[in-house]
């Protein structure tokens, strides 16, 4: 089986569980947050076993911010946990980061040449990030006469803070696998590599949502 096969199998089955928390949710089981819960104790588990593996020299000298990203995913178990999000609102988030991502990466390939920060990813470039950030807010727009009715011009603002904190956590993640040494954090999901590979866009995105909540 191809890469592509695998990564697009893996995909499938990621949307449909998705669908099946979303399902169960609407019946009163709160699914939805303990998928989260699911998938940041996976990123935390992921990240410690990545630093444990490490060449011991590499964690000497990255050692703070590495256990700085550590302490902030972990923080992210408690937004999964306590943040409460609807299955509509949780919705709302997830189809902006999807959007940002295949945007920033669609366009980033077809039009993209000056990188964006080469030194931490190679593949990031400016007209992706810019086209991740507009496709973030159309789809936020979009979500928003589905699903609310009248237009709301404030889910513009959220589509485009949304859209920009994903990237950045993608950003993130990517500098300390560079720091690493490693392509993946992980083999969980042919063809993406790890959790912390996938759900990098949620790192700012859900523990600022809580901030905000409480």
């Amino acid at each position: 089986m191809s890469e592509t096969s695998k990564r697009v199998l893996a995909a499938t089955g990621m949307l449909m569980i998705a669908c099946i928390a979303g399902v169960l949710n609407h019946f009163g089981i709160p699914a939805v947050r303990w998928l989260g819960v699911f998938v940041a104790i996976g990123m935390v588990y992921e990240m410690a076993n990545r630093l444990f593996n490490a060449k011991r020299e590499i964690v000497v000298k990255h050692g703070f911010l590495f256990f700085f990203f550590l302490a902030w995913l972990v923080m992210l178990v408690a937004a999964a946990y306590v943040v409460g999000i609807s299955a509509r609102n949780m919705l709302f988030l997830l189809l902006i980061i999807c959007a940002a991502d295949i945007g920033g990466w669609f366009f980033g390939k077809l039009f993209g040449a000056d990188k964006m920060w080469e030194r931490v990813s190679e593949h990031k470039t400016w007209v992706g990030q810019i086209a991740g950030v507009i496709c973030g807010a159309i789809v936020a727009l979009l979500f928003g006469f589905a699903v609310l009715g009248p237009y709301k011009p404030e889910l513009l603002f959220a589509g485009i803070a949304i859209a920009l904190l994903s990237q950045y956590g993608d950003l993130t993640a990517s500098w300390v696998k560079r720091k690493l040494n490693i392509k993946d954090f992980g083999t969980i999901l042919p063809g993406h590599g790890g959790l912390l590979d996938r759900f990098d866009g949620w790192i700012y995105v859900l523990p600022i949502v809580w901030l905000m909540m409480i």
